[in-house]
């Protein structure tokens, strides 16, 4: 019976402790998801499924996210409830159903895009600002947290590289900004 207990504890320890709800950064016009943190809340974990509709895309995508995110300092704002997180850099990866290519068939040999059209990795970078909301009734410490994030992808980033001239850094360059609540 010992063990039983000890397993179950262990696997309710991967359960999601937070949720996500996120627009923009190249993942879907709406993003929801949930995930993990871990080291004392300087790394997350996140799964999100997102969205765009076929009116901006030509036809209805969905997108499967995963991101991971490291911030190494939490700054308390004075005496309140708030605490801001300047700095949280990580890398995500993300596929997405639904594209085709809309072009005539055989338009172009089948070696012609060398990138993959579903398949996304690529750098995060942002910064956070949190509420302590009231513990939950289990005595987690729950939090309200909102995020920005300035992302870019693999080919973004080669594109950039290989068009220097006519690209900038904010062609490249997508904007997220998100809640996250803990529970």
């Amino acid at each position: 019976m010992g063990l039983a207990k000890s397993a179950r504890r262990q696997r309710i320890g991967y359960l999601p402790r937070h949720v996500v709800l996120q627009t923009g950064g190249g993942v879907g016009m709406l993003s929801v998801g949930g995930g993990l943190s871990f080291a004392h809340r300087r790394l997350d974990l996140d799964a999100l499924v997102g969205y765009v509709p076929a009116r901006h895309a030509g036809t209805a995508l969905t997108i499967a996210s995963v991101k991971v995110k490291y911030a190494p300092w939490e700054l308390p704002l004075g005496s309140s409830r708030l605490a801001f997180t300047p700095l949280a850099v990580g890398v995500y990866g993300s596929y997405t159903f639904g594209l085709r290519n809309t072009g005539e068939e055989g338009q172009y040999p089948d070696d012609y895009y060398w990138w993959s059209r579903t398949t996304r990795v690529g750098p995060v970078l942002g910064s956070s600002l949190s509420y302590a909301l009231p513990d939950a009734p289990s005595g987690r410490a729950r939090r309200l947290t909102g995020y920005y994030e300035l992302a870019t992808n693999d080919l973004y980033a080669i594109s950039y590289y290989l068009n220097r001239r006519a690209l900038s850094l904010p062609d490249i360059t997508t904007l997220a900004l998100g809640l996250k609540l803990e529970f």
